[in-house]
């Protein structure tokens, strides 16, 4: 186990769980026996990361009774349909509700595994060993589960939190750049949403987190689960606060359906959200020009696009953000800047601001 291991824990009282930050912990056993109840495993993972870490987490379960599930990889399996073969493998191998399920991979192994475990037999344990930088500062944790829909990004889902998180930050190694710079729209919003002394370290230090600089990276991932575990700590069920964590999203998940789940990454387009959200938030006299200057150079430094893409028309953009999880009694809110490390959730705007960003794009 690396010396340098960090741990952190999402305070939900009863329902409290770790996370574990550090290198070389996705073949550690000891971070997973405490944590599974049952005798038996179920390890799902996909096409690119099982033939990199599925024998190591096998092996870390020794004295279980282990399965896997090994499903295709990217944002367009994210499906009730592929949902089905984790399923089917459980009841084939005649899995009990005492099973642990453990999502091995991205943000799309963890949703789905997670919802999976939420709905299986109606709920058992799940564990996430999120192996993508997005899913380790975000997705992996707080609970949030889910597949898309042809109609609406992870608009089919539940909330159910993990035992555990294991954030290996040595599979990060393996991550192409693309993917690693995607992960990096997240680790920005944190900065952007309260955290603004983030926000200037993550200015200094984005060519070294580009770099893949261990102390960098490391750094970044506990700060972001740090920030995120706050939140959700104090709206697990995001009936308040927690939709800060939105911030991006709204517009970033109108480009993903819009374009074609897959075609661009879930962080390419929060990337662009998040530039989109700050053009706005400027309209309406919220931010000024060198805000959103700052937001858009720091974006541009993670490797992110600033702009949207020209395929999806300002109509069709307001269509599909009008099928938002953020929606509520008919009208949609957005999360804004009223300036760095300070937004607000809100769904008094002058709709003409919106108009004019999208228009702008």
């Amino acid at each position: 186990m690396s010396e340098a291991m960090r741990t952190l824990t999402v305070d939900l009282g009863e329902r409290a769980y770790p996370i574990f930050i550090g290198a070389d912990l996705v073949g550690d056993a000891t971070r997973y026996r405490p944590y599974v109840h049952g005798r038996q495993v179920m390890v799902v993972s996909n096409e690119t990361v099982a033939p990199l870490y599925l024998e190591r987490v096998v092996a870390a379960l020794d004295g279980f009774t282990v399965a896997s599930v090994i499903l295709p990889d990217g944002e367009q399996y994210k499906t009730l349909d592929v949902l089905d073969r984790i399923y089917t493998a459980l009841l084939e191998r005649r899995f009990d509700r005492r099973c642990t399920l453990v999502a091995l991979g991205g943000g799309v192994i963890g949703d789905m595994t997670g919802y999976a475990a939420a709905s299986y037999q109606r709920g058992v344990n799940f564990i996430q060993v999120p192996t993508t930088l997005l899913s380790q500062v975000d997705s992996s944790v707080g609970g949030k589960t889910g597949v898309n829909h042809r109609l609406g990004k992870n608009m089919i889902g539940a909330f159910h939190q993990p035992q555990c998180v294991i954030a290996d930050t040595a599979t990060l190694a393996t991550l192409p750049d693309r993917e690693l710079s995607a992960g990096l729209a997240e680790v920005i919003k944190y900065g952007l949403i309260n955290d603004a002394e983030f926000f200037d370290w993550l200015e200094a230090n984005m060519a070294a987190l580009r770099a893949r600089d261990a102390a960098a990276l490391a750094y970044a991932i506990e700060r972001s689960c740090a920030d995120k575990a706050a939140i959700v700590a104090a709206d697990e069920r995001e009936a308040g606060q927690r939709a800060l964590l939105n911030l991006g999203h709204t517009f970033g998940h109108a480009i993903e359906t819009g374009m074609g789940y897959g075609s661009w990454l879930h962080g390419e387009a929060v990337g662009a959200g998040m530039c989109m959200a700050a053009a706005m938030s400027a309209r309406l006299g919220w931010l000024d020009a060198a805000q959103v200057a700052r937001v858009e150079r720091v974006v541009a430094a993670a490797g992110l696009p600033v702009q949207p893409p020209a395929d999806v028309a300002p109509q069709r953009f307001l269509e599909l953000m009008a099928v938002d999880k953020k929606v509520m009694d008919g009208q949609l809110r957005l999360v804004l800047m009223k300036g760095i490390g300070r937004s607000v959730i809100s769904a008094d705007f002058d709709p003409d601001a919106l108009r004019q960003t999208l228009n702008a794009a």
